[in-house]
């Protein structure tokens, strides 16, 4: 029963995103089945060019941000792993408490607009790249890698960089991709931050688009070249049809890295 309740909202999206347009107006109730089949909802999504912008700019958003956050993350993790690091603890307490108390949004965004981020992609990125929980989860993983090997590779000349890039991480892989998991679906879903640094709707992510449609129920910039009727027709399935164009990739990306996505957890959550 948890599995169906779980799965009929996807599902019911999915229905609807490939009915007639007009069936599924008239339709009350559950809706279990397609009615009618019309693939014309995603014919006006794709053949939109802001949602294809708005597809290029999230992909923008994901990968450089998870390559950064990835980055960033694993060097603050390993410089706060290591034992005989100075005031290590000190830096621990200050970073645990950005966890709990912020500067507000007003300074946040006075920072941003000051060093020249305003209206740009990098404004969704750069500030953003270190999550202070994802850090100390990693940090916890890049504890329990044995001594021995860092000591091991000290002897035959290894630096920190080449101790982090060829000992650590790898076998650290499990936490690695949770975390690439998590910074992936947090900028995927990202829209708030987004909506207040961008100015220019060429910027836009999908997921400020897919808001708009949802909840500002506007289909307009996707079915403008239509007519009135066929607007209304439309307009209904495009909903859905967006909504699945946006849920999609993350779907199809877990599969691959669930083998190591519990033990990636249980890591930081049995360490921690």
């Amino acid at each position: 029963m948890l599995m169906i309740v779980t799965l009929y909202p996807l599902l019911h999206v999915a229905f609807a995103s490939v009915s007639d347009g007009n069936a599924l107006i008239a339709h009350r109730g559950l809706l279990l089945r397609p009615l009618g089949f019309d693939f014309a909802a995603y014919k006006k999504v794709f053949e939109s060019g802001e949602m294809l912008r708005g597809y290029r700019n999230t992909m923008f958003i994901v990968v450089a941000g998870v390559v950064l956050n990835l980055l960033f993350t694993a060097l603050g993790a390993y410089v706060l792993s290591r034992k005989n690091v100075l005031w290590n603890k000190a830096f621990m307490m200050i970073i645990m408490f950005t966890m709990f108390f912020s500067g507000g949004l007003i300074p946040f965004y006075l920072i941003v607009k000051g060093i020249g981020l305003y209206n740009s992609l990098w404004a969704t990125v750069i500030p953003f790249m270190v999550n202070t929980f994802n850090m100390i989860v990693m940090r916890t993983a890049f504890q329990g890698v044995p001594v021995s090997l860092e000591e091991s590779a000290k002897i035959d000349g290894a630096n920190h960089w080449v101790i982090l890039f060829r000992i650590i991480i790898p076998l650290s892989l499990p936490v690695m991709a949770v975390m690439g998991m998590f910074y992936a679906v947090e900028k995927w879903n990202g829209w708030f931050y987004a909506s207040i640094f961008l100015k220019d709707r060429e910027l836009y992510p999908l997921q400020i688009l897919l808001r708009e449609i949802l909840i500002l129920n506007s289909t307009d910039t996707i079915t403008s070249n239509s007519g009135v009727g066929e607007q209304l027709q439309v307009g209904e399935t495009v909903k859905y049809a967006t909504i699945m164009v946006a849920t999609l990739p993350i779907l199809a990306v877990y599969p691959f890295i669930q083998k190591y996505f519990v033990k990636g957890v249980m890591i930081g959550a049995l360490k921690g």
